[in-house]
């Protein structure tokens, strides 16, 4: 998932899209202790897909604060 992808995302669908990446992380990770994983490179791209929605996230509670602290 690019990162533009994920701005078009709106906040729901955000929340599901992190809830999602992390059970799938959780997914491979198990699956790679079990050994029935064998593309490790899995594990890297879920983190990144992780760190990416969460950055929206963040931006856009920040803009939130920011247009609250100024109109106040």
């Amino acid at each position: 998932m690019d990162i533009s992808e994920v701005r078009a995302l709106s906040d729901q669908d955000l929340a599901a899209a992190l809830v999602d990446a992390k059970l799938e992380l959780w997914k491979i990770r198990f699956d790679l202790a079990t050994r029935q994983e064998k593309n490790h490179s899995r594990l890297p791209a879920t983190r990144q897909r992780i760190a990416r929605i969460l950055t929206v996230m963040t931006e856009r509670q920040r803009a939130a604060t920011a247009a609250t602290q100024e109109s106040a």
